[in-house]
């Protein structure tokens, strides 16, 4: 395909031609062409504000819960990825991505479970159908308790 445009009145004019390969023919179109450009938000800023360790009984010590309190500026987010990593952030050690609904204020408590103490990398990203922001965090999990 070949194509030649001019500005003719302030409107653009594109010209084609197309090769057709059953006859070796050309076909020549005229016109003028138009689009739009929408600009969104987005989610501009993510932020853990909060990480809290959930007090479980001796029978369910088999994890250790963790609650981070998260907020955002811009649009609001219609999902949320965790990813615990090893200390250093390189080597993932699992994924959980959920939708959520968040209405009006975007503050969200994101509770997730820990197999055993050590200690993680944890990336939250928020995002929706145009964009992704991103907050990470070093976490200690000793037992029941995070810091």
């Amino acid at each position: 395909t070949t194509g030649a445009s001019s500005n003719l009145d302030s409107s653009t004019t594109v010209e084609s031609m197309e090769d057709n390969p059953d006859g070796g023919c050309h076909i020549y179109r005229n016109g003028y062409y138009g689009t739009g450009i929408s600009v969104v938000e987005g989610i501009l800023e993510v932020n853990i504000i909060q990480m809290t360790s959930i007090q479980m009984t001796e029978s369910q010590a088999e994890n250790s819960l963790v609650d981070f309190v998260v907020t955002c500026q811009g649009s609001l987010p219609t999902d949320v990825c965790t990813v615990v990593s090893d200390p250093t952030c390189q080597v993932s050690k699992s994924v959980v991505c959920d939708p959520i609904i968040v209405t009006d204020e975007c503050l969200l408590t994101i509770r997730r479970a820990f197999e055993e103490p050590g200690t993680y990398c944890i990336n939250i990203t928020l995002g929706d159908d145009t964009s992704q922001a991103l907050a990470s965090a070093l976490i200690s999990v000793n037992g029941g308790e995070a810091t």
